[in-house]
């Protein structure tokens, strides 16, 4: 498992974000203070505070570096 810190501060950005890492089998998990979200449910992105940085945990063994290449507009 890997741990990045993210913005997604916009509802574009909040789009984008989800149609890019819906491409890939892996598990990703959005962790917001005491709350943890599945990344790829919109609703859920929603419910988070998304004025403030965003850790997301990539829960992939292999081929990281794909996942890091396509979320990296989006890490801080």
């Amino acid at each position: 498992m890997k741990t990045v810190k993210i913005s997604l501060n916009s509802i574009d950005k909040v789009k984008s974000f989800v149609n890019d890492i819906t491409k890939f089998d892996y598990d990703f998990d959005l962790v917001s203070g005491r709350y943890v979200i599945d990344a790829k449910s919109i609703m859920g992105i929603f419910s988070l505070d998304l004025s403030k940085p965003i850790e997301l945990n990539i829960h992939a063994e292999d081929n990281i570096d794909d996942v890091l290449d396509i979320i990296k507009p989006y890490m801080i």
